[in-house]
């Protein structure tokens, strides 16, 4: 199915932007992209987004397991009849075994994308990062449009 080469592409991009990150970049070494607004920063996470839960690696596994297996269910059930479930539930796929390579590898995920939004810094993240962050976005906008069209249909159904 496409969707497992969408989950491949992402986990092939993030795995190797994270080589070249941890193969040249010293931790902490930042690179200005547009100053103030992108570096790219040597950074490294033994938690979970923002920081949180630092050191729970068992739980990690754990969490990343049965999201795997309940993400590759519903590819397979759903993903067959609707492109726009199967390709968001590809990407965070991607997402999901990129950041349980790391784990799995180093004991921690290896960050690097660092964005500031004015004064703020926002906490760095990583190619696999972001595919979980779009692929959630993606099935919550596909929820979204389903359930207004249920309710248009019901309504024209009632008249």
């Amino acid at each position: 199915m496409v969707y497992y080469l969408l989950a491949l592409a992402i986990i092939i991009a993030d795995q190797f932007t994270k080589w070249l990150i941890a193969a040249y970049m010293e931790i902490g070494e930042s690179i200005p992209i547009i100053e103030d607004v992108l570096h790219i920063t040597s950074h490294r996470n033994a938690g979970a987004a923002f920081g949180i839960l630092q050191g729970q690696m068992w739980l990690f596994f754990i969490v990343t397991i049965i999201v795997t297996v309940g993400v590759i269910y519903f590819m397979q059930k759903m993903g067959r009849t609707s492109l726009w479930i199967g390709m968001p539930l590809g990407i965070l796929l991607g997402g999901t075994i990129g950041n349980f390579i790391d784990r799995v590898l180093h004991g921690e995920v290896i960050d690097f994308i660092d964005v500031y939004i004015g004064t703020y810094s926002f906490p760095i993240f990583n190619v696999a990062d972001s595919a979980l962050t779009v692929g959630v976005i993606l099935l919550i906008g596909k929820l979204f449009i389903d359930e207004r069209r249920e309710k248009k249909e019901k309504k024209a159904n009632e008249s």
